[in-house]
């Protein structure tokens, strides 16, 4: 069932922007099936925005990483901006919002498991992202989206092995608790050729990550990469610093047990 369009307040106080003009966050929402089934209301869908939101998006990252890591040359800054604004990580911090409940979608759409699908959510973070720019300006859609994107930045600059979560919370699972992590399948939905997966990471029976994609290896690791988001959390500090501590202890243990000339 589409949502009420009153109702949208309480999606703002998740995506932290209160819109002057509500109709380019209902734009933002609308997927091209609903206004193919609905063409009397005249409004338009989402796709316009999408195009100025994937800009918005990646110079606002652009600039934040090249700002605050200036140690990263332009092949790492690309492949850390490359690992942020794809499908699966918009999809991630779309779910996060919650943004697939407020979606407008035709009932073909909606049949399929359009609300849970990564393509969908992503396009429309993005359309969300282009409409608070247009609402209010680059100053105010830069603090939104580092809001949302900050804890996801620093875990991709930061981790041990770039680019995989899964075999980086792996180690650290296993020297911090001594096991590790468990991954169970909790949902699947979308038609056969288009499936999308999703997937729980607990440890010791707790909950620390839920990931989705379009592969149950996918949803693993965007499972991890949230898990690691919540370890960064509690511990506070990054999982670097940890790696690194790992490798100074060994070093000296190292050089502590060196023979004597």
């Amino acid at each position: 069932m589409n949502p009420d369009t009153k109702g949208l307040i309480r999606l703002e106080e998740k995506i932290g922007h209160t819109f002057k003009d509500r109709h380019l966050l209902i734009a933002a929402l609308t997927h091209k099936s609903f206004t193919n089934e609905n063409p009397g209301l005249e409004r338009e869908n989402n796709e316009r925005l999408e195009f100025i939101g994937d800009a918005v998006l990646s110079m606002v990252i652009s600039n934040h990483l090249y700002k605050k890591y200036p140690e990263l040359n332009e092949g790492a800054l690309s492949k850390v901006r490359a690992n942020l604004v794809n499908e699966s990580s918009l999809a991630t911090i779309a779910m996060k919002m919650g943004l697939g409940k407020y979606l407008f979608l035709g009932k073909g759409e909606e049949g399929t498991g359009g609300r849970d699908k990564g393509s969908l959510l992503s396009d429309a973070l993005e359309a969300v992202i282009a409409g608070i720019y247009l609402d209010s300006g680059i100053r105010h859609v830069t603090q939104v989206i580092l809001n949302h994107f900050r804890d996801l930045i620093e875990t991709v600059v930061t981790q041990k092995h770039p680019f995989d979560f899964k075999t980086t919370f792996q180690e650290l699972c296993q020297e911090h608790f001594g096991i590790l992590p468990d991954y169970k399948l909790t949902q699947t939905s979308g038609p056969d050729h288009n499936r999308l997966f999703v997937m729980d990471l607990s440890v010791k029976g707790k909950v620390l990550g839920v990931g989705s994609g379009r592969s149950k290896k996918e949803a693993q690791q965007q499972a991890a990469r949230q898990a690691l988001e919540e370890f960064k959390k509690k511990f506070k500090k990054p999982v670097s610093s940890y790696t690194r501590s790992r490798k100074n202890k060994t070093m000296r243990g190292t050089l502590e047990n060196k023979p004597k000339p």
